[in-house]
């Protein structure tokens, strides 16, 4: 009796039982990082209560557990709906969210008095608002995942969100102060006890229009008119484009009166015009117009005033703050003061003093941490960031349609030009800034719109990632740009 032949398995399902495998061991690792973040944010709550109460509650693990709750759904969804995306990501952000949510309610304790700091409740204050906000960014990244199956689509409705962006960057320029400006910068919109912050919102719908736009007139800007000191610049007729997004961004400084605003928008487009075309020389004349308005900007301010004196008045700060230590310069200095008081290690979880700088829970919460992990306890959040950033570069790299590379580079070059706004606006690099710090900051506004820009990467990173089937999405670049970009790999990048 001879046996039957058993039949070879096809090469397609051979590479699908491959990706299911490596889907499986993404998520795994995805989750068992999720799980030591979780571990690492309740050992910091622990030793915030040691440090500030002289003991640990019964209820300390609340908080982290609440947030391991919210990112495990989180992880699920992104196990169902995008298997294949970068497992980094989500305990990376969750990570800096709970230490976020770990500070506040620090600083809810330093608050309080002393006597009733042990009977605080866990979900009051800034805290377990902070909490609420994040359950609501994670749902809205969720949903955004649930909707948005192929990131290409979103190209269909560039002009749309572009419009959307411009509108929500105007509407707080527009508004009245008393509806629209905090601490001197005209961002918000405010009413009754309500506030958000449309610009937040903007950057995504403006950074979808750039790189929609780019890789329509790409070929354009790539052509060189003469060659200086071996770059090639541009032709004089193709600055518009440039030039038009350079003197939004001067509206921008001179009217909401916030120089990170500003910075950041011109900023993402010019990064997202370099990746396009590959030309240092965009980067060059980016600079010089950038910096060139803003010292305009800084004369103006010094003899017209008018719409110009705000930006100069915080110039004059950045320049000499302890020239009015007690007045204008307060915050600034106080700022310096405590990241000063860390040191290299700092004065412990819960050591510090987080009431005697203003703004500690927006604006100053990186100097307010770093005042209890010291300097290289703020270095290993900057290598957080700086992990999310590389691995949204990754994406970029690795994803086959032009569109999806210039929007997963522009997003993460925004996330890391905004941390590099706020903590060089703190340790006095540049002027002082109204951009929070991402995912540490109180605030939903911010909260959400930087969960949103997450849930995108991961979106990006789970198309170029997901093994190339014959009628897989992957395969077929439908729905977006097919062009590559000048040198781009075409094949599949998994990292």
């Amino acid at each position: 009796m001879t046996a039957a032949a058993v039949p070879a398995a096809s090469p397609a399902s051979t590479g699908e039982q491959s990706g299911v495998r490596l889907a499986r061991s993404r998520r795994n690792a995805e989750l068992s990082l999720l799980l030591l973040a979780m571990v690492l944010v309740a050992a910091y709550a622990a030793m915030v209560e040691a440090k500030a109460l002289d003991t640990i509650t019964n209820d300390f693990w609340i908080p982290a557990a609440a947030l391991g709750l919210v990112f495990l759904g989180l992880h699920l969804v992104i196990r169902w709906l995008a298997p294949y995306a970068d497992p980094a990501l989500l305990p990376a952000v969750a990570l800096l969210n709970g230490i976020g949510v770990g500070f506040l309610r620090r600083y809810d304790l330093a608050k309080a008095a002393p006597a009733e700091r042990e009977d605080l409740a866990i979900f009051a204050g800034t805290g377990g608002r902070q909490l609420a906000w994040t359950l609501a960014a994670v749902v809205l990244a969720a949903g955004l995942l649930a909707i948005l199956r192929d990131h290409r689509s979103l190209s269909r409705y560039a002009y749309t969100l572009g419009l959307a962006g411009i509108v929500l960057v105007m509407i707080p320029a527009v508004l009245p102060s008393r509806f629209s400006e905090i601490n001197g910068a005209k961002l918000w919109i405010k009413f009754g006890g309500f506030s958000i912050q449309p610009g937040e919102f903007a950057k995504l719908a403006l950074l979808t229009f750039f790189a929609y736009y780019l890789v329509r007139k790409r070929e354009v800007l790539s052509l060189a008119s003469r060659r200086v000191l071996g770059i090639d610049f541009p032709r004089g007729r193709d600055l518009g484009p440039v030039l038009v997004v350079w003197l939004v961004s001067l509206l921008v400084l001179i009217f909401e009166k916030d120089l990170g605003t500003s910075l950041l928008y011109f900023g993402m487009f010019v990064v997202t015009l370099y990746i396009a075309t590959e030309r240092v020389s965009w980067l060059l004349i980016g600079l010089i117009l950038f910096f060139g308005g803003a010292y305009l900007a800084y004369v103006l301010g010094s003899t017209v005033g008018g719409p110009f004196a705000n930006f100069y008045d915080r110039a004059e700060i950045w320049l000499d703050p302890f020239a009015e230590p007690y007045d204008r310069g307060y915050q600034l200095v106080q700022g310096l003061l405590t990241l000063g008081t860390g040191g290299l290690f700092g004065a412990g979880p819960g050591g510090g003093q987080p009431t005697l700088l203003p703004e500690v829970q927006t604006d100053f919460i990186f100097a307010g941490i770093g005042e209890e992990i010291g300097l290289f306890g703020l270095s290993a959040l900057l290598v957080i960031y700086l992990l999310i950033v590389e691995r949204g570069l990754r994406a970029a790299l690795a994803v086959r349609d032009s569109f999806g590379k210039l929007l997963a580079g522009g997003l993460a070059f925004t996330l890391g030009l905004q941390v590099f706004v706020i903590v060089g606006g703190i340790s006095k690099l540049i002027p002082l800034t109204g951009q929070t710090t991402p995912f540490l900051s109180a605030g939903g506004s911010s909260l959400m719109a930087n969960w949103l820009l997450i849930a995108v990467l991961l979106r990006v990173s789970d198309g170029a990632r997901r093994p190339v089937t014959g009628g897989g999405p992957a395969a077929r670049p439908s729905g977006g740009p097919p062009e590559q970009l000048h040198g781009a790999p075409t094949e599949v990048i998994r990292p």
